[in-house]
């Protein structure tokens, strides 16, 4: 049977389902609930799962937690420091096992979160102190760092890069700028891969 050139399924089945809601209540089955949330809620939602995210991040390099961070990276993470140097997840707890990268301060700001789709893409300063390879490390850092989401929902590391801001170029004393700006060994230490 058809209704205005329509089968009746296509037509019909919606608009009962819709009727039932009505008749049972007024509101929408279970299902439907995310139709009604506006697209601008979930991506805030996401922001904030991220940004919980670079938290835990955060307290794991400071702690030197390789259980958190294992299970915030992703198995094809791929890590880069401001020395070109590439690190793979196994790679990266490594050196966090081997305390090759200790961290004592990481103070991080100018966060911004870009979502594209299941990706999102975390750009922030940090302000690192620590020892990486047995070398003082101190300086600012930007870095991006790209989560992915998967069809679980969960949130993994994928990728990272870290960039050393370079320090007032008039300044007659780097150690009070708070950036290492002379040549120095500390200066080329590569920032710990993923810490911010």
């Amino acid at each position: 049977m058809r209704l205005s050139g329509r089968p009746i399924r296509r037509t019909l089945i919606p608009t009962t389902v819709l009727l039932t809601a009505v008749v049972m209540g007024g509101s929408a089955p279970a299902f439907c609930a995310g139709w009604n949330q506006p697209l601008h809620e979930k991506k805030h939602d996401a922001k904030r799962q991220v940004e919980a995210l670079e938290e835990q991040w955060r307290q794991a390099q400071l702690a030197g937690d390789v259980a958190v961070m294992d299970k915030l990276l992703s198995d094809d993470y791929i890590g880069i420091t401001m020395t070109g140097q590439v690190n793979t997840k196994s790679q990266q707890l490594d050196r966090m096992r081997m305390h090759k990268i200790a961290l004592t301060k990481l103070d991080l700001g100018d966060r911004q979160v870009k979502l594209v789709g299941s990706i999102a893409i975390v750009t922030s300063r940090a302000e690192v102190e620590g020892t990486n390879e047995g070398s003082p490390v101190r300086g600012t850092y930007r870095y991006t760092r790209v989560y992915q989401r998967l069809p679980s929902g969960a949130w993994k590391i994928t990728s990272f890069e870290a960039t050393r801001v370079p320090g007032p170029k008039n300044s007659s004393d780097s150690r009070n700028s708070g950036n290492d700006t002379q040549p120095k060994a500390t200066a080329s230490a590569p920032p710990p891969t993923g810490s911010s």
